[in-house]
């Protein structure tokens, strides 16, 4: 994995552009990727849903949401999203590109920036919407064997899907495709048999 500082990150990720065009009968939405730095060394964080949510319940994600015209284009949906969910401010967050759109079999168009964020930071959880917070280094997620694929089933199609697992921790679908996304731009495939 290359060495990750603020100053590779710019050269990491391609700047946020136009999407492409969007497939009928998807909606499109757009979550962060927030990135920072504790003790010198890079973590992700990450949301868990409540069961209260319409979808996705209980699952480990990245924070965003649906695209409200309002928004007037993905990037504000995400950081408008996150700050909904855990009170990250769109104005502390320093977005440092895009990744590639991820389509899901549930219905939605995926639009993934990556942003560094502060650390520490007063987060505000919305405790509709998300149960806890989960701050992980970006170094647990190179190892091959904590990566695996299978089969979900949705609405009578059968689809192929990633996991990532660790201790407790259980991350797949579309949040795990947008890891491997990122893990890509920084050198490391840990999985190959996956359609990302």
């Amino acid at each position: 994995m290359v060495t990750i500082t603020p100053e590779v990150l710019r050269h990491l990720f391609p700047p946020a552009a136009q999407p492409s065009e969007q497939p009928p009968g998807l909606a499109p939405a757009g979550v962060l990727l927030p990135l920072f730095f504790k003790a010198e060394e890079p973590h992700l964080l990450f949301i868990q849903r409540t069961f209260q949510v319409k979808v996705h319940r209980g699952q480990i994600a990245f924070p965003g949401g649906v695209y409200d015209p309002l928004d007037g284009n993905l990037l504000t949906t995400a950081l408008r999203e996150t700050d909904e969910e855990i009170g990250l401010q769109p104005e502390v967050v320093r977005v440092c590109g895009a990744l590639p759109v991820v389509a899901t079999v549930t219905g939605y168009w995926i639009n993934a920036f990556v942003g560094l964020i502060p650390y520490p930071y007063d987060f505000r959880v919305n405790k509709s919407e998300v149960q806890r917070l989960l701050f992980l280094p970006v170094s647990g997620f190179c190892p091959q064997e904590r990566w695996s694929t299978g089969t979900y089933r949705y609405k009578g199609q059968i689809v192929q899907v990633c996991y990532w697992r660790h201790d407790d921790l259980l991350i797949w679908g579309a949040t795990a495709r947008l890891l491997l996304h990122f893990l890509a731009r920084l050198g490391e495939h840990p999985i190959t048999d996956c359609d990302t």
